[in-house]
């Protein structure tokens, strides 16, 4: 198996960046971006600039589409089930799925309708990028780290793994691929879930003894405890590494929570922090400072 297509379905800050980076190695004929048709001419004609160059990788309706050897998934969670149904034209029968989403789900809602034979288990993370206006920039292109779930057929991650590597994607393969999405989700309850309240940045919130700093700290700590209750091998040394990494950025960036809030977007609370206390009710865990966090974000939410 070798896969030579791309479409991402998702054009926002990640879809962008990945589609960017691949269509400069792999040539603008190897990828294209597909939206469901009213997506699609609801945002014919408009400008996109990455890093200030117009995008160069072709957007098509998907009654235009047709399978491909790789499908990724880069969309917010509220529209992954509109996503799924929408992208039927692109899945063929050898074709593999990626889902790039934030969270612990999505996988398991594209196997129930794709199967697992080709869907593997996948996060992205590093990046800094920001998508405001219709111009993506970033500096850091981060990593995309993924691995086989119990069905993935054989030959799979290894024809994506060749795929990245053509593409110029920087990535990882992960032996357990669950524990590496827990702790991405761990960073994403704090880092995101913070800049939202706060309308902070990764610079105020990495910033020692601030305020933001002890939510961010305090967000994670509790995603761990659950994440732990729930039999994820993630320790103290994880939750250090991803306030490291989110310390090396570029301080006046933000995560894609941050920009919901400038842009007025409904957020993914419930990928983060609603996932956390829902699972914490279960384990009879305290987590307040999540708990806070959920209030917060839908109070400001409630005031667009």
């Amino acid at each position: 198996m070798q896969i030579e297509r791309v479409a991402i379905v998702g054009r926002g800050a990640v879809g962008l960046m990945y589609g960017s980076i691949m269509a400069e190695h792999l040539g603008t004929d190897a990828v294209v971006f597909a939206m469901d048709d009213k997506r699609f001419y609801r945002h014919a004609g408009e400008q996109v600039t990455v890093n200030g160059a117009p995008l160069a990788v072709r957007t098509i309706p998907m009654s235009e589409a047709e399978s491909v050897d790789l499908v990724i998934l880069a969309v917010k969670a509220s529209g992954l089930d509109a996503a799924i149904e929408s992208m039927a034209p692109l899945v063929g029968p050898h074709t593999v799925i990626e889902s790039l989403l934030n969270g612990i789900t999505s996988e398991e809602r594209i196997a129930e309708r794709y199967g697992w034979e080709h869907t593997v288990l996948g996060i992205c993370q590093g990046m800094d990028a920001v998508y405001l206006d219709g111009a993506l920039t970033f500096s850091h292109a981060g990593e995309i780290r993924f691995g086989a779930a119990p069905g993935t057929a054989a030959g799979v991650v290894e024809a994506l793994d060749d795929l990245y590597t053509r593409a110029g994607v920087s990535h990882v393969v992960e032996a357990d691929p669950r524990r590496r999405m827990w702790v991405k989700l761990m960073l994403n309850v704090g880092i995101n879930q913070t800049c939202m309240a706060y309308g902070g940045t990764y610079g105020s919130a990495s910033e020692p003894d601030s305020e933001q700093n002890r939510c961010f700290i305090a967000a994670m700590r509790e995603a761990l405890a659950v994440g732990q209750a729930e039999g994820v091998a993630m320790n103290e040394a994880d939750l250090t590494e991803m306030a490291t990494l989110i310390a090396s950025l570029d301080p006046t960036g933000m995560p894609s929570m941050a920009q919901d809030r400038i842009a007025r977007r409904r957020t993914e609370v419930e990928e983060f922090s609603g996932t956390i206390c829902r699972l914490a009710a279960k384990h009879g865990i305290l987590v307040p400072t999540n708990e806070w966090l959920y209030r917060r974000i839908r109070e400001i939410e409630s005031g667009w």
